[in-house]
């Protein structure tokens, strides 16, 4: 008998919660009721005066519980079971209600997007004016813009570096070393570049001389890899800037990754089944890969036929696929260390969004990629 089986008194016997028996080998539980010419009733009476169960009036549905021992007489009688007309009721063997099976069911949930949607649409809409303005406008703010963007990631990284692992990279010479990168590689393109890169490591590890020699060796390494994860990668957006259609490309830059992540965060969010990193990040689907590189390639093909001097539909295809690819990456290893590290966001500077680190983390290994194809495609301009 399953759960949901309820019903008005049977015509033989009391309900009650029994042990089964069969035959004349039962055992009587206490309490027990013994009716005339039907054997031994096995069940412990409820609360309150006993009654005749032929006798009791139905004022509420009980349950029914199988298999009342009367030395084979009508056994399918004392079987017998209706659902109730009534809601569930509780009894002293079950307090808790049994569900109604007439109840509907409750309605899933919808999907939540996870953050704030209208301040996250706002605030990008905002950095996206402020971008373009200064791209188009003076170069050289641009490149302002980007250096701040570094200093400001390279803080967010060191201080969750240093509070959830207790790693002080030194901040101070990545940060005028980082700027110094972004500065070189727009005024002296890849070789000014390497070289910033190099005084910088340099930098880093006489600076944390000054400090005592516990964890020295663990402290530079974060601090080299800092250096070369922010503002090394973010050169090669400046480098793009000196080419003679400079903005444009980076233009197609930007535009590629972020369409690429709204095509990965669209396609999957409506039909994401298929986990792309679970270990990594669980909310990556394999569909929304495909949708990355569907977008991506699309747009890639219009900002290679419009945008780029030179350019053909054909390589913004290939563009696309890349950077949907290096985008993906990106995201992927920004999220490995905030795994390792504990925390969902690098900052909160950016409502909707959480920190720079948080909105730089597809960009910075996209810019070299990008680079080097718009390179082999159309020259250095």
């Amino acid at each position: 008998m399953n759960d949901s089986s309820w019903g008005a008194p049977p015509q033989a016997g009391y309900w009650g919660p029994t042990d089964q028996g069969h035959g004349h080998g039962h055992v009587q539980s206490p309490g027990h009721v013994q009716s005339p010419g039907h054997g031994h009733v096995q069940g412990a009476a409820p609360a309150g005066p006993a009654y005749d169960a032929y006798e009791a009036p139905q004022t509420r549905p009980m349950p029914i519980v199988p298999d009342v021992a009367d030395h084979g007489e009508n056994q399918d009688d004392d079987r017998r079971a209706a659902r109730p007309s009534g809601p569930p009721v509780r009894n002293e063997t079950n307090p808790e209600p049994m569900p109604d099976a007439s109840q509907p069911a409750p309605k899933p949930q919808k999907k939540s997007a996870g953050r704030d949607l209208s301040a996250a649409i706002g605030v990008g809409v905002g950095l996206g004016a402020v971008i373009v303005a200064s791209l188009f406008v003076v170069k050289a703010v641009f490149v302002g813009v980007v250096a701040v963007a570094v200093v400001v990631g390279l803080w967010e990284l060191t201080k969750r570096l240093d509070e959830r692992k207790g790693i002080r990279a030194p901040l101070v010479p990545l940060a005028l070393g980082g700027a110094a990168m972004v500065v070189s590689g727009y005024v002296r393109g890849a070789e000014g570049a390497w070289v910033a890169m190099a005084l910088t490591a340099l930098a880093v590890l006489v600076w944390r001389m000054t400090e005592p020699p516990e964890g020295y060796l663990r402290d530079v390494t974060a601090g080299v890899f800092a250096a070369f994860y922010v503002p090394f990668l973010a050169t090669f957006v400046a480098m793009m800037l000196t080419a003679d259609d400079g903005p444009q490309r980076v233009l197609t830059f930007l535009l590629l990754t972020v369409v690429s992540d709204t095509g990965a965060y669209a396609v999957g969010w409506r039909f994401g089944r298929t986990k792309l990193a679970p270990r990594i990040s669980p909310g990556k689907t394999r569909e929304g890969l495909l949708g990355a590189v569907a977008f991506a390639m699309v747009v890639g093909a219009l900002c290679m036929e419009f945008l780029i001097d030179d350019g053909a539909w054909w390589q913004g295809l290939v563009l696309g696929l890349a950077v949907a690819v290096s985008a993906t990456l990106g995201d992927l290893g920004e999220s490995m260390i905030k795994r390792d590290l504990g925390i969902k966001d690098m900052g909160t500077l950016l409502p909707g969004h959480g920190g720079i680190m948080d909105r730089l983390d597809s960009l910075l290994p996209t810019a070299p990629v990008v680079w080097l194809l718009l390179v082999l495609f159309v020259g250095s301009g």
